[in-house]
């Protein structure tokens, strides 16, 4: 099972981790379901940029953003090439190293 590192964040996620995640669920749904609270105001819908990430590693494995997530992402604070929204990012059998920008465009915590 490929496994998800992900790189220390101030608030959520101090220490940095190490996920594994079943190929087929998104960057977003593997973080949640080990207590990473990505922020998600728009549900996963793509449909607004909090859970914005950069995949530092692997991205290569991870299927090309749609064209939806492609106009998504020109919103986000941090823009980087090898951003993606987690929500629409699938992961596949490679791992990734995901860096969690410190910033989203959201100005309110949504609290999920």
């Amino acid at each position: 099972m490929p496994k998800i590192i992900i790189l220390p964040h101030e608030e959520l996620c101090p220490e940095g981790a190490v996920i594994e995640a079943e190929p087929g669920t998104t960057i977003l749904d593997a973080a949640l379901a080990n207590d990473i609270e990505i922020e998600h105001a728009c549900e996963k819908s793509c449909a607004c940029t909090t859970c914005h990430v950069v995949v530092r590693e692997g991205a290569d494995s991870l299927p090309e953003a749609s064209e939806e997530e492609e106009d998504m992402l020109d919103k986000a604070w941090g823009l980087e090439p090898e951003s993606r929204l987690s929500c629409q990012a699938v992961v596949d059998d490679e791992d990734l190293v995901i860096e969690i920008p410190k910033y989203t465009i959201n100005m309110v915590s949504e609290n999920h």
